[in-house]
């Protein structure tokens, strides 16, 4: 069989993986919040300040340093 040249570098795509799946988890708490606070509560101001402070609550539960280790393997320091 004949290897080909490419260089693949799928090991260091962890962020990408982490970057999207955060996003994605954003986009759906925050739109469903504001779904629900619409459904129940029909002023305009109230559905913005929902989606504003889940925005911030979101924003600030998930920061890049507790999110990025959940997708890489842990270190091991003493061999097993």
């Amino acid at each position: 069989m004949m290897r080909h040249a490419e260089k693949h570098r799928t090991q260091r795509i962890g962020w990408l993986r982490a970057a999207v799946l955060g996003a994605n988890d954003g986009i759906i708490s925050t739109a469903s919040l504001i779904v629900g606070v619409a459904a129940a509560e029909s002023s305009r101001s109230s559905v913005l300040v929902a989606g504003i402070a889940g925005l911030v609550a979101g924003a600030m539960s998930m920061p890049p340093a507790n999110m990025f280790p959940s997708v890489h393997k842990p270190i091991r320091s003493a061999p097993t």
